[in-house]
């Protein structure tokens, strides 16, 4: 479990590349008290399990299942990643919980650079539009995020503060570049319901 709030952006040392799996390895410059091998690190928002640590050097494997779910497939060596450690049991729930377990892509189609504001549009299939609320939380490359305009034709916009650029990547990324996407589990089960009741009542 994770609570969407990034603890700071690392860069990706090495990848190798395999049939199927993809060996990232990330330079982590802190975060590393009391870490050991097999603890779930959210990187870029996908969950992933460290297989070796050497020094500050700490390794992920990402399966096909992944790569084909995600963007990390698109990581190259010197890129950043969003990274947050996983939440310890009475720790504050500064952003929303969120299990690192993503949807798919979406990929960004607008900027706009404001001088104390960021604002990011997103493009997304538009199945999962009904999922994303004006107001409601979606997680972004791991960041818990509150969407601004949800709009028609599958996108939706998000601001960033210049705290949260700091943090993350986003400042960093480009139109056309993929993020992961979490939608958040309680709007899913909010709508569901709410599909099913609809459902069940056309039918009686």
């Amino acid at each position: 479990m994770f609570t969407g709030i990034i603890q700071n952006n690392f860069e990706v040392s090495k990848i190798e590349k395999k049939t199927g799996l993809y060996t990232i390895e990330i330079i982590f410059e802190s975060l590393l008290e009391n870490f050991e091998l097999g603890i779930s690190i959210s990187i870029d928002g996908v969950c992933l399990t460290a297989v070796s640590i050497l020094g500050n050097k700490v390794t992920f494997d990402a399966m096909q299942e992944t790569l084909d779910k995600t963007s990390l497939g698109e990581l190259e060596v010197g890129s950043r990643v969003n990274v947050e450690r996983s939440a310890k049991q009475g720790d504050e729930i500064g952003g929303h919980i969120t299990s690192g377990h993503v949807e798919g892509t979406a990929e960004i189609s607008h900027i706009i650079r404001l001088e104390n504001n960021y604002i990011i549009e997103f493009k997304c299939p538009d199945k999962w539009m009904k999922y994303i609320i004006s107001k409601g939380f979606i997680a972004i490359n791991g960041a818990s995020l509150t969407v601004v305009n949800a709009k028609e034709k599958g996108t939706f916009e998000v601001h960033f503060i210049p705290e949260t650029l700091r943090k993350t990547t986003f400042s960093e990324k480009k139109i056309g570049d993929k993020v992961n996407l979490e939608i958040d589990n309680q709007t899913k089960l909010i709508v569901h319901t709410v599909e099913r009741y609809l459902e069940n009542s056309s039918i009686s």
